[in-house]
């Protein structure tokens, strides 16, 4: 009798996400350390899958690549939630964590559009196109994981203005690492609004224009911040500190990006290290004190 191959078992495969979410989210991993088992493997496995299909259309080399790349992927995630062997280790995984936390089977396809949505489009004309792509990308995976993590309502309609917080930090901090590959994802009708063309962009001016366009970007994250602090407290308690530390985490980067007076060129912004260890912990505190009450009061 040939012996087991266990190479794809679950739990295999399981800890294979782990160390995709190690090396790719270092900040989830080290959040996701003082879960629960359960919610540990459950968040891994989304971002496992979240960062793979994202990379389906980053890493290809035309957009007619990336389409076709899609729609292979695409129609697997559809079969695979139907039911049908998915025989794909990241999507195995997946599909055993909207098992166990309900995720709703339209959220991975609705990430798969916005990721879509990129290749398409190399500038977003409107506010309202950015959003449809912000709220398909990073209002879908906030949403995911506050399934992974647990909520009572209304949590995901926060939920959602958290994670296009989230993604439209980014967007704006990588500002000029998106310029190097021809994207913009500054809504055109506000630069010309404001005054500021892409050439100006382009050759990286910073003037008062600039500044305008800037402040006025920032300050609308700041308000979906704002609106989705609320809905931290409708989380489950086993993994609500990890969502507050992702609130914290990047909404202190933009605070950096607008204290930089928006040098988003020359400059990546981040938290240092000393800063993220001071809010993890802040964070961290309450868990982890009534766990040890608990332990004490035993």
């Amino acid at each position: 009798m040939s012996p087991v191959d266990d190479s794809n078992s679950l739990a295999v495969l399981y800890a294979r996400a782990a160390e995709a979410t190690r090396t790719g989210s270092p900040g989830l991993y080290f959040a996701t350390q003082h879960f629960p088992q359960d919610l540990a493997r459950a968040a891994q496995a989304v971002y496992w899958f979240c960062d793979y299909t994202r990379a389906l259309g980053r890493g290809a080399a035309t957009a007619e690549q990336g389409h076709q790349d899609l729609d292979i992927w695409a129609s697997l995630v559809a079969s695979g939630l139907r039911g049908k062997l998915a025989r794909h280790p990241v999507l195995d995984v997946f599909l055993d964590t909207v098992d166990q936390r309900a995720i709703p089977h339209e959220a991975p396809m609705e990430l798969i559009e916005g990721v879509r949505m990129d290749l398409d489009h190399a500038r977003y004309r409107s506010f309202s196109q950015l959003r449809a792509r912000t709220q398909r990308i990073g209002g879908t995976v906030s949403q995911m994981m506050a399934h992974v993590v647990g909520h009572r309502a209304p949590a995901l309609d926060y939920m959602m203005d958290l994670g296009m917080a989230i993604e439209m930090t980014t967007l704006l901090r990588d500002t000029g690492d998106h310029l190097t590959r021809d994207r913009i994802y500054l809504p055109l009708e506000e630069m010309e609004s404001f005054g500021y063309s892409e050439a100006a962009l382009a050759a990286r001016v910073r003037d008062e224009a600039f500044e305008n366009l800037m402040r006025f970007h920032a300050a609308r994250i700041h308000e979906l911040y704002s609106s989705s602090e609320p809905g931290i407290a409708l989380l489950d308690a086993r993994g609500r500190f990890a969502v507050k530390v992702a609130f914290d985490l990047y909404r202190t980067t933009l605070r950096r990006i607008e204290s930089s007076g928006f040098d988003v060129f020359r400059h990546r912004a981040g938290v240092p290290a000393v800063a993220r260890a001071w809010i993890t912990a802040r964070s961290m505190a309450g868990p982890i004190t009534r766990r040890l009450w608990r332990v004490m009061s035993a």
